[in-house]
């Protein structure tokens, strides 16, 4: 399955959207795609994931280091509704007590164009 990622940036805050599948072979785009938005003055990543349908230790290679990066520049990244495939790889590996997780796309932020108001 192809990897499909669309970003929308404003200010410090970036909103990167994510469908298909995160593995070894798509994993290098993602990472590309969130260390460009972290150049590009973004100190908060928000990872939309709700069209995500599989993310493998590489994909979550990469998250963690975009979380690394972004708090180094005094953000965070954040998901927005994982499916169930990529919440059970998060929960097996503890890592759902590491990232700020939202469990649906109402968490995504208007101010960069996506989300619905409050």
């Amino acid at each position: 399955m192809e990897l499909k990622i669309s970003s929308r940036s404003q200010d410090d805050l970036a909103v990167v959207t994510v469908g298909g599948e995160i593995d070894l072979y798509t994993a290098p785009r993602l990472r590309d795609e969130l260390i460009t938005a972290l150049d590009e003055g973004a100190r908060r990543l928000v990872i939309d994931m709700s069209s995500t349908e599989f993310c493998d230790s590489t994909g979550i290679s990469v998250l963690l280091s975009a979380m690394k990066r972004s708090r180094d520049k005094g953000g965070d990244l954040e998901l927005v509704a994982p499916r169930q495939a990529v919440m059970k790889v998060l929960e097996v590996t503890g890592l759902h007590e590491v990232f700020v997780i939202h469990p649906d796309t109402d968490a995504l932020p208007v101010a960069a164009g996506t989300g619905t108001a409050p």
